[in-house]
């Protein structure tokens, strides 16, 4: 299982308030390891599963080359950042989007990284997380998560 670790982030922790929409609604640094040798690129995928309406999508990131093993705090919020795509969340936007649950219980947030063993999607900038997975189907060698909790 691939190991997934943020510096503000603890596993089952509060995620910081700079990282949410009630703060600078700005991505965490993410950092992984312990991913096959073979592992040609990976995906991110962050997502909230205790959201009023099914899971959430807040997060897509995919060909990400094998030898870039982190994302740095405040990812830019475009669709390409040197041939790393970003996908669209369910904000409707392209990168990220921080947790922003409803007033009432924490949610549980997860930041997932799948090692798969092709270099490149072949998706555009801006695919859907449906698209993303479709296409990973049969690809994913391992894969491993963040969870950080956040409420209102």
């Amino acid at each position: 299982m691939i190991t997934v670790q943020s510096p503000s982030i603890e596993e089952g922790g509060i995620i910081p308030v700079e990282y949410t929409c009630d703060g600078s609604d700005i991505s965490p640094e993410l950092r992984w390891s312990g991913f096959p040798p073979e592992t040609r690129s990976f995906v991110v995928i962050m997502d909230d599963p205790d959201a009023p309406l099914g899971t959430f999508t807040h997060w897509v990131v995919y060909d990400i080359p094998a030898g870039i093993s982190y994302l740095p705090e405040n990812f830019p919020k475009v669709p390409e950042v040197e041939g790393i795509k970003q996908g669209i969340n369910d904000f409707g936007k392209v990168g990220y989007g921080g947790p922003c649950p409803p007033l009432g219980k924490p949610h549980r947030y997860f930041f997932k990284v799948f090692a798969l063993g092709e270099a490149v999607l072949g998706l555009p900038p801006g695919a859907s997380r449906q698209e993303v997975e479709m296409i990973m189907t049969g690809k994913v060698l391992d894969e491993g998560y963040l969870m950080g909790i956040y409420g209102r």
